[in-house]
């Protein structure tokens, strides 16, 4: 689940990789996507690092890595876009099987005693949700609503208010049993309590999973996975689209 402005800023570094070997400037990348300030183009780098499309690579200025691409633009998709060619050198990051079963058993096994319900699971009654999967870059999600992309989810998983479910993207929030591809449950609501996990904007056009919690004026956006850093906003560059009340997992 990528933003256009998160898609297109992959895509221009890897181009820029094929072509050039080095990733473009932070200026280069502000005037190739449209942004006024640098700033906006390190919160979509940490988008993509998140989601696992990018790596930023140790003691080295200018160091980017593409790990991958997204399904429906391939390398060389990817680079007619801007006229170059090249190939995309992926690294093998994922675990050995037997580990991440482990991990996996033990995050469903705690999340069952959570209640959360596999995806697959047959319930006698259900309530048809839209369900969002790439958010359009600069759209609050109430916007872009698509009535023909829906989820069934257990009736008993809702209250009274409106709801909508979201595809996960990435693994920030691992730690709180949030995995890549898992369709999360969402009530709409533009107020969150300090420690609730809440669907957000940052600057009108990057939608995070993330806990909130907000002191003053500032609002923290924090992850549940030790390899990411918290991220501190002003409160009015932030906007909650609603918070987390389920999850919903395929087996």
């Amino acid at each position: 689940m990528l933003t256009n402005k998160q898609r297109d800023l992959l895509i221009l570094i890897q181009d820029r990789l094929s072509d050039t070997g080095v990733a473009p400037s932070f200026e280069e990348m502000k005037e190739a996507v449209g942004l006024k300030s640098k700033s906006g183009i390190h919160r979509l780098i940490t988008a993509l690092e998140e989601r696992g499309f990018l790596r930023r690579l140790p003691q080295r200025a200018r160091a980017l890595e593409v790990l991958r691409l997204p399904e429906d633009i391939s390398v060389n998709k990817a680079s007619a876009q801007s006229g170059s060619r090249g190939n995309l050198a992926l690294n093998n990051t994922s675990e050995p099987a037997s580990l991440a079963g482990f991990k996996q058993r033990k995050i469903d096994e705690a999340l069952r005693r959570r209640g959360v319900m596999p995806l697959n699971s047959d319930t006698q009654h259900s309530v048809s949700l839209p369900l969002y999967g790439r958010i359009a870059a600069g759209l609050p999600i109430e916007a872009i609503e698509d009535q023909n992309n829906r989820l069934d989810v257990p009736s008993t998983m809702l209250g009274s208010g409106d709801y909508y479910a979201l595809e996960v993207s990435g693994d920030s929030m691992i730690e709180e049993g949030i995995m890549d591809g898992d369709m999360v449950v969402i009530q709409r609501t533009n107020q969150a309590h300090n420690g609730e996990i809440v669907v957000a904007l940052v600057d009108g056009f990057d939608v995070t999973l993330k806990r909130f919690r907000k002191t003053g004026g500032s609002v923290a956006l924090e992850p549940a996975n030790k390899n990411y850093e918290t991220r501190v906003f002003s409160s009015d560059q932030v906007a909650v689209q609603g918070r987390l009340v389920g999850l919903l997992r395929n087996y």
